[in-house]
């Protein structure tokens, strides 16, 4: 608290009151923004991209994010709505001739970000963040937003590609225009989702319908014939095939119970002798009297 050797506190040093807000520098933002690419933090290279909500990205980086998009890396956020390689744009830039590669400021007696690398090709601003910029879908060439309210037609002033005033898209807008570029994008996934299905059950038709006009054809043909044919001789025809058909199948029918009877020796004409009989069990002399079956005392099967 103090007190010790004649200080006296005031009261700032003892009540702290509300911390201030922290203001960010807009220099600083400015450069974040149009100098650096917002999923590496590295400074913007060639070849630079854009995704549909007007940010900047190298497109190195993308590819990266793209084959591991796993939520632990840094900035994630960022380039959560980029699903592939069709989400982004190849920018056609415009270089400036004035810029010296980051080379001119030896001395350090200048501030780095004075001159861009970037200029628009139609009226010669610079892309430092102070003047608005947009890119067309279509071709990915970039002009400032002067340069296509002065010059107004649906022909680009660099490549000569056409363009709606949909597929402008502007770089790094403010969050409002943010929100609306996003709604433009979910509209336009959606229409493509749309027009998929929509393809879809046509390439089944068509592929359906030739295979229709391949039997029509042919059963014209056969009602053709079957009229110029005479009836009398097609009643012929018929009833002659239905007897065919009739004594094959009762000569199948014979030939299968034949096959399924069993077969019985005929009985002999001639009568047997009396010594082939005598081989028999059966034969009177075969039969014993009860003198001659065994005794009930004796073990063995027969007792003389």
């Amino acid at each position: 608290m103090g007190c010790d050797g004649g200080t006296i506190p005031k009261r700032h040093e003892l009540v702290k009151g509300p911390k201030k807000v922290e203001k960010i520098d807009k220099n600083a933002e400015l450069v974040a923004r149009w100098y650096y690419c917002m999923l590496s933090q590295e400074r913007l290279t060639k070849p630079i991209v854009a995704c549909e909500l007007g940010r900047l990205y190298n497109k190195d980086a993308v590819i990266e994010f793209l084959l591991d998009k796993s939520p632990d890396k840094p900035h994630a956020d960022t380039a959560a709505h980029i699903k592939g390689i069709k989400s982004i744009i190849e920018l056609n830039l415009s270089d400036n001739p004035a810029w010296a590669g980051g080379k001119g400021n030896t001395k350090g007696d200048k501030y780095d970000e004075q001159c861009a690398q970037f200029i628009c090709p139609v009226v010669g601003l610079e892309m430092n963040g102070r003047h608005r910029f947009c890119v067309l879908r279509n071709c990915g060439c970039v002009f400032s937003e002067r340069a296509l309210k002065e010059i107004k037609t649906d022909v680009c002033h660099k490549c000569g590609a056409g363009f709606k005033e949909t597929d402008i898209i502007l770089l790094n807008g403010d969050k409002e225009e943010v929100e609306e570029l996003r709604k433009r994008m979910e509209e336009r996934r959606l229409k493509a989702k749309s027009e998929k299905k929509a393809k879809k059950p046509k390439a089944v038709e068509s592929v359906s319908k030739p295979d229709q006009g391949e039997e029509s054809p042919g059963s014209s043909q056969k009602e053709a014939e079957d009229t110029s044919f005479p009836r009398d001789k097609i009643d012929f025809v018929s009833t002659a095939k239905t007897q065919v058909d009739s004594q094959s199948s009762s000569s199948d029918a014979a030939a299968k119970s034949s096959s399924s009877c069993t077969k019985r020796p005929a009985p002999g004409s001639e009568r047997k002798s009396e010594a082939y009989k005598s081989i028999f069990t059966s034969h009177n002399s075969a039969k014993r009297t009860k003198e001659q079956s065994s005794n009930w005392i004796t073990h063995t099967a027969y007792y003389f």
